[in-house]
């Protein structure tokens, strides 16, 4: 999982130009938006087309839990995970 973890920090930092990030700057558990990493709403949709376009999650903004797997970079790693674990998928 950590590697995972840090696959979705790296992704991040490259999706959304934060090159004054490194992964280790960004906590697994930390929030992403607001008092956290401090993203907004326009770095959630780039998040979100990156993720499924590395991962290929399915990621719908209507749906309710989005706003939890979206919570912090443990939360994506789990959601990314088990969608991988469901499809059969492999890491990439």
């Amino acid at each position: 999982m950590k590697d995972l973890e840090l696959a979705i920090k790296q992704l991040i930092i490259d999706a959304l130009e934060l090159e004054e990030l490194t992964p280790a700057d960004i906590q697994s558990d930390e929030p992403l938006f607001e008092d956290g990493l401090g993203l907004d709403s326009i770095d959630a949709l780039e998040l979100g087309m990156a993720l499924q376009q590395k991962f290929g999650v399915k990621l719908d903004a209507e749906d309710k839990s989005t706003r939890e797997h979206f919570r912090s970079v443990s939360s994506l790693s789990k959601f990314v995970a088990t969608h991988q674990q469901a499809t059969g998928e492999l890491p990439q």
